[in-house]
């Protein structure tokens, strides 16, 4: 055969793989051009390139998680639960779950779902949207055995340590609270309450302004604040002010704190009768309320990166797993699924169980596609039916 006569498919293997076969008869094209001519032609530009044909695909470029996700709840790990706030999972898999009005932690057996009274934490001080909130585990918790707790006392809201010691008897099992940070202010609303440490090993703490808007655009205030500081409640390195805590300020009241796996803080907040925010959270930036309500732009305040109505959101917990954020609503009775691609989302945000548990205080992530929802139906904002409330297994996609 002639070669320099032929078609380059001619004495070719043609792979069945439309990809393949182009790349095969590009090369095919310039390695007899060569030949016949002594000189290769110049590569066909990407304009020029061969246009996929109807029903063939190519390799996608990596664009975050699909538009449309996936939510179900595979099993009920406890039930039986009065006004749940905070969770945390403990080493081997059971979970640790504080009481808002009663002020207890009690420990859930993940296995069985039994409930074991762990114990008070003193000076709490219930009432309105106050009492025992967030909970975390210490950093270093398989040496030193301390769960972090937010809560509302008589004069203000504080984080405070306990030893948790499982040998002792059933509700006699935490230590005196060692106060770690006080003076966040309290009121009968907004108090937020999150706490969770960070990938730096940093405490953090979502505020909420109590009801007097002027306390968010205050720096010296510690209410309508993100805080950061080191387990001992000290301020850190890398906060815009060497002295203070305050890491962002403008925040209506934050119950919502999560990273994604390149370390960026969100966080989830409640509006007033408008918009409720997803924020994208940097050091020393201004959040904008109450200037600011929702994705209204103004010079000096960042824009949420996602907005509902409050009627469909009201926002507590946020966790991120699978490339989304989810986001837990009480109001809106619903697990919001926020798909990320970096720092923006890939599509509309999209809600599973709309109405079908009530209202919704916490999301955990477990690891993988694996998730815990805490319902809050006996809050006094819900209707508590037959097993409320409860811890419900979700498996996400």
């Amino acid at each position: 055969m002639n070669y320099c006569q032929a078609s380059p498919t001619e004495g070719l293997l043609i792979v069945r793989h439309p990809a393949a076969t182009t790349a095969l008869l590009t090369t095919a094209t310039l390695l007899l051009a060569t030949a016949c001519s002594g000189t290769p032609p110049t590569p066909p530009s990407p304009s020029e390139s061969p246009t996929a044909s109807p029903g063939t695909t190519t390799a996608p470029t990596p664009q975050g998680p699909p538009a449309k996700g996936e939510a179900t709840v595979t099993a009920t790990v406890a039930q039986g639960l009065k006004s749940p706030w905070g969770l945390a999972a403990l080493p081997d898999g059971d979970l640790l779950v504080s009481s808002r009005d009663e002020g207890t932690i009690t420990r859930v057996d993940a296995t069985t779902g039994k409930l074991t009274p762990v114990g008070q934490v003193p000076g709490t001080d219930p009432g309105g949207e106050g009492g025992l909130l967030g909970l975390a585990l210490s950093p270093s918790y398989a040496s030193d055995h301390q769960v972090y707790a937010y809560f509302t006392t008589a004069s203000d809201n504080r984080i405070a340590r306990l030893l948790y010691d499982d040998k002792r008897p059933a509700g006699q099992q935490l230590g005196a609270p060692d106060t770690v940070f006080k003076g966040i202010p309290k009121g009968s609303n907004h108090n937020g309450g999150r706490i969770a440490f960070g990938p730096d090993k940093m405490l953090y703490a979502g505020t909420g302004e109590t009801g007097d808007t002027s306390l968010a655009q205050d720096p010296k205030s510690l209410g309508g604040k993100i805080l950061r500081m080191t387990k001992d409640g000290k301020p850190v390195h890398g906060n815009p002010e060497a002295d203070s805590v305050v890491y962002s300020l403008g925040h209506r009241n934050v119950q919502g704190l999560a990273w994604d796996k390149e370390g960026r803080l969100w966080a989830a907040e409640f509006g007033q009768n408008t918009w409720d925010e997803l924020n994208l959270i940097e050091p020393g930036k201004n959040y904008g309320w109450p200037e600011v309500e929702g994705q209204e732009q103004k010079e000096g305040f960042v824009s949420p990166v996602a907005q509902w109505k409050t009627s469909d959101a009201s926002p507590s917990g946020i966790a991120i797993a699978e490339g989304s954020v989810w986001m837990a609503g009480l109001r809106g009775e619903r697990l919001w699924r926020i798909p990320l691609n970096g720092t923006k989302p890939v599509a509309d945000p999209e809600a599973f169980f709309t109405g079908k548990y009530g209202r919704l205080r916490t999301v955990l992530a477990t690891g993988g596609d694996q998730l815990l929802l805490v319902t809050s139906e006996t809050d006094s904002r819900g209707t508590p039916g037959p097993g409320d409330d409860r811890i419900l297994k979700v498996t996400v996609k």
